[in-house]
């Protein structure tokens, strides 16, 4: 099976990314599942129930998050209601919604999603590394097919979570830092892996920001409301081919798709 995961989408710009892109690159590509992670979908900060509504229109079946989930206070219901849109199974218990999904492809093949957060330089929360330890028998047992998200800030807590579920699952790809690193490889465990799929969004800008706002937050050290960027979209992502049966991932390659408007725009000004 071919299963997308896109990285981080932000704001408008990013939602107008999947609107252009993704169903064309289901069908051409022949994606069975894709999962996105969502939690900047709502101009940078978190993600509301109607926008995550149009995620899932635009042909995601799955949705991660991470430590901006609880930006809109609208989405603390419809976490209760909704298990496609996940927050990080290491919060702790009693968080309102789930951490992990089970579904499937158009074919039948079960799947199932999890969804993490890091601890270093991030908000507290519980361990990742034994809550996923503690969460996978009972995967295992409905889904051979297994991805997670780890949303996390450090490299090296992403690198260290791809080696400690190699062979164990199919695929881990890190989300967060809005940049999309060039390390994806398969694992000797069957493992595919990337530490960070990028950003779904502007790419004229500081990781989504505009990059006045941004500039003058480093050269003030003065509080500065953040706003999205607009231009340079681009969809950012990874591929991942991984064999039905055993649940090892057979191949993993980088996607980015810049939008035709942002890129014709750049050839008329260096014509």
């Amino acid at each position: 099976m071919r299963i997308l995961l896109i990285g981080d989408v932000n704001g408008r710009p990013g939602r107008r990314a999947l609107r252009e892109h993704l169903p064309r690159l289901i069908a051409s590509r022949q994606v069975d599942l894709t999962v996105a992670n969502v939690e900047n979908a709502a101009d940078g900060f978190g993600v509301t129930p109607d926008l995550s509504e149009e995620l899932l229109e635009c042909g995601v079946d799955c949705m991660t998050s991470g430590n901006h989930i609880w930006d809109k206070a609208e989405i603390l219901g419809y976490l209760a209601g909704q298990p496609r849109l996940l927050r990080p199974l290491n919060y702790p218990d009693g968080t309102p919604g789930v951490g992990a999904w089970i579904g499937a492809t158009p074919g039948g093949v079960p799947v199932a999603v999890v969804n993490l957060m890091g601890r270093v330089f991030m908000p507290p929360c519980d361990d990742p590394f034994r809550v996923i330890d503690a969460a996978l028998p009972r995967l295992r047992e409905r889904a051979r097919v297994i991805l997670v998200d780890m949303h996390a800030e450090a490299t090296s807590e992403k690198s260290a979570m791809g080696w400690h579920l190699d062979g164990r699952v199919s695929a881990v790809v890190g989300t967060h830092t809005h940049v999309q690193t060039a390390d994806e490889r398969v694992l000797p465990g069957g493992t595919a892996y990337i530490t960070d799929l990028g950003m779904t969004g502007p790419y004229d800008s500081v990781i989504g920001i505009d990059k006045q706002l941004a500039l003058r937050k480093f050269l003030t050290g003065m509080p500065v409301r953040f706003s999205i960027a607009r231009r340079d979209t681009r969809l950012c992502g990874v591929l991942v081919e991984v064999d039905d049966a055993s649940g090892r991932a057979r191949t993993i390659e980088r996607v980015q798709l810049r939008d035709a408007s942002d890129a014709e725009a750049d050839d008329a000004r260096t014509s």
